[in-house]
């Protein structure tokens, strides 16, 4: 099932982007009607983080986060296939002068989970080295595909989640830029409960940790999906100051208001079928 689930995505990555995207944002619709449980989670993401909107704005920003998902779903057949000039085209790139202000300097790419974030990052690696953490699929034939695509042009220095903290910290001091993914519930384990949309998230604390522990600074990289056939913008934004402080919760919530701010532009591009807020503080019930 596998193979015949990445021949086709190869199939479709032959297309001119402008039809792949309407068949990705069709497919969306279908997924939609279909995914039962990513559909509540979604809605109840969404009551959370925006309860002064109707039900209706919410099914509707809803729905359109499914078709831009499905959209980004289809089109990594560009970035496991595509040329190098293809992936060029499809990301531009924004505020590049941001991170060149830091150059020299140990730099983690703050990198939320919109649905553009594989095509941020492979438009990175068409000219650019950096380091990343790598989880290894389950399916070999998908494992074998994705690190393909994650390798081929200039290769990333890759480390599992089993690796720990220090090859990581290692690499960012030895001029790596750190293509980093926080914004995720991994449970209690090196969390803080800090507030994302005002609703009390466990939160991973690495970000302000690393960059203590390497002497990085934090330049935000969000990708965005354009319209139609038009692709996708990174952009990078500028490099924090005063961060990170002595309070790692302060820095944490930090981290999530920039983020809500991301959201709040383009509030259907971001992952709301992952279970946000799944770990809870002690006898708050759940909300799953």
């Amino acid at each position: 099932m596998t193979r015949i689930g990445l021949a086709l995505i190869w199939l479709l990555h032959l297309l001119p982007l402008r039809l792949l995207a309407a068949l990705g944002s069709a497919a969306g619709m279908l997924f939609y009607a279909l995914a039962g449980e990513r559909r509540r989670v979604a809605h109840t993401n969404l009551r959370l983080c925006f309860p002064d909107w109707s039900e209706a704005e919410r099914k509707r920003v809803a729905r359109r986060h499914f078709r831009v998902l499905a959209r980004s779903l289809l089109e990594h057949g560009i970035l496991w296939w595509g040329s190098k000039e293809r992936i060029q085209r499809m990301v531009r790139v924004e505020g590049l002068e941001h991170w060149q202000a830091v150059a020299g300097r140990p730099v983690i790419w703050l990198a939320p989970h919109f649905v553009g974030l594989d095509m941020g990052g492979a438009r990175i690696i068409t000219e650019w080295r950096g380091v990343s953490v790598y989880s290894q699929q389950k399916d070999p034939v998908f494992d074998r595909v994705l690190l393909h695509g994650r390798t081929r042009f200039v290769a990333p220095v890759l480390f599992s989640r089993q690796d720990g903290i220090r090859p990581v910290v290692k690499a960012i001091r030895g001029g790596l830029p750190f293509y980093y993914l926080p914004d995720m519930d991994f449970g209690e384990r090196n969390s803080v409960f800090v507030p994302f949309f005002g609703v009390p998230a466990a939160t991973i604390t690495a970000l302000a940790r690393l960059a203590q522990l390497a002497r990085a600074v934090v330049v935000p990289s969000v990708t965005r999906q354009l319209p139609g056939g038009e692709g996708y913008v990174l952009r990078f934004y500028p490099a924090w100051e005063n961060f990170p402080t002595d309070d790692v919760a302060a820095d944490t919530r930090r981290m999530n208001a920039f983020i809500e701010e991301r959201v709040r532009e383009m509030p259907e591009q971001y992952y709301w079928v992952h279970k946000r807020f799944k770990t809870r503080p002690p006898g708050e019930a759940r909300y799953y």
